[in-house]
């Protein structure tokens, strides 16, 4: 089980990201509050819209893949906040939170030898494994990061 332990160790590390680009909750340390609602040159979202909906997607994932009781979310409203601004520190400081929670919770579940990677996950209707949810996690925040990093640069706070 040695090979298999090592790409399990590595995706993990994927998850976390880094490798390649600047990590998200790296990137949560570079923001104030006062700047996560601020759509700098017209763009059609904010930092905070953007995390969000990397959390949400995250959090779904999760949900599909480790889950008993998962319902599908409605596809696009739930994965983008409803209010376009974060009016409290603490529910910012919660969405942060929830991002790095279900990160951890991925990733055990993800380190456990007891879940196949190439088998169905219980939710899975068209055969997804948990190695392709967790490549979609991976290459879904990966995108959105480099979104997150412009903002910041636009923002002068990287």
């Amino acid at each position: 089980m040695g090979k298999e332990l090592e790409i399990r160790e590595r995706l993990a590390k994927h998850l976390e990201g880094g490798e390649a680009f600047m990590p998200v909750t790296k990137m949560l340390e570079k923001i104030s509050f006062e700047d996560i609602n601020t759509r700098p040159i017209n763009l059609p979202y904010s930092f905070y819209e953007l995390f969000f909906h990397i959390v949400f997607t995250q959090k779904d994932i999760v949900k599909f893949t480790c889950s008993d009781d998962y319902t599908e979310p409605k596809w696009p409203e739930y994965y983008w906040p409803r209010e376009k601004v974060c009016n409290s520190k603490e529910d910012w400081e919660s969405l942060k939170a929830e991002y790095t929670t279900d990160r951890e919770r991925l990733k055990k579940f993800l380190l456990s030898e007891s879940n196949s990677l190439i088998d169905p996950v219980k939710n899975g209707k068209d055969n997804q494994s948990l190695l392709r949810e967790i490549l979609l996690t991976i290459e879904h925040t990966a995108y959105h990061t480099g979104q997150l990093m412009i903002l910041l640069r636009l923002l002068n706070l990287h």
